[in-house]
């Protein structure tokens, strides 16, 4: 299982990647499996500040559901592979860490979903997205009817996902579908700038105000949202000695050294 998705580290980034190029990156059941296992391995890595999801190859980020595979299920392994991927996507989004999807090449069905689980995403200009289920008389059933909303807004979302319509990287960047545009050749430089970009932030903080921004999609009232924030301020950064190191890097104007304490 470890070879369906790969994971390595490097200067503060933890990059995953789906490796099934041959199927373009499909999700079958051990592959979400894996994914869930790299999630609780990462949660818990402090070395680990900004997390990239990519996809092996040149053609596809994840083209979604190994239907291949789905083909052959019984209904009790069907409901099994429905409850595995919602419960995959909800780990991804759960991470403390901030998360970009690097959308290579496509990303249909469960593939844009596990991208909307991400806070962020960036697409080769080559890119094509779409929630593409109701085509299969499904629906994306693994948070995408919930998290592209809060994207791109309610009506813009029930013509994609009603149309099973697919959009290129232009049209989704005109629409907040993803947060940046670069050429194939260029794309991942884009993502490591921007991972970089919040890995030089206190990570403390940058996990607080995820925690908290996130709290706009969870239905709570504004008062509840605005407490939150604030205990996260008081209790979370506050006290941290990230944040006294920050004073004294100005102070001495020179980079801040964070630790995530």
């Amino acid at each position: 299982m470890s070879e369906l998705v790969l994971f390595h580290k490097e200067a503060g980034l933890g990059w995953v990647t789906l490796n099934r190029p041959e199927v373009m990156n499909a999700l079958s059941y051990d592959t979400l499996g894996r994914l869930g296992e790299l999630c609780e391995q990462i949660a818990a890595d402090r070395e680990v500040r900004v997390v990239l999801f990519g996809g092996s190859g040149p053609k596809a980020f994840c083209a979604g559901a190994d239907l291949k595979e789905r083909v052959n299920f019984t209904e009790e392994q069907t409901l099994a592979f429905v409850r595995r991927i919602g419960d995959t996507f909800a780990s991804i989004a759960a991470l403390p860490q901030p998360t970009i999807a690097v959308l290579n090449g496509v990303a249909y069905g469960g593939g844009l979903e596990l991208a909307l689980a991400c806070d962020l995403r960036v697409a080769a200009t080559g890119a094509k997205l779409g929630l593409t289920e109701t085509s299969l008389a499904i629906i994306p059933g693994a948070g995408g009817t919930q998290r592209l909303p809060a994207v791109v807004g309610v009506a813009r979302a029930k013509e994609l996902i009603f149309a099973s319509r697919r959009v290129g990287a232009a049209e989704a960047l005109a629409m907040g579908l993803v947060n940046a545009t670069a050429d194939a050749d260029g794309l991942e430089q884009c993502a490591r700038e921007l991972a970089a970009s919040i890995a030089a932030n206190g990570p403390l903080a940058v996990a607080a105000a995820k925690e908290a921004i996130d709290l706009v999609a969870s239905g709570a009232d504004l008062p509840e949202r605005l407490e939150q924030e604030r205990r996260l301020y008081l209790e979370r950064v506050l006290p941290s000695k990230d944040r006294l190191e920050a004073l004294a890097a100005f102070r001495d104007k020179r980079k801040p050294d964070y630790r995530g304490e």
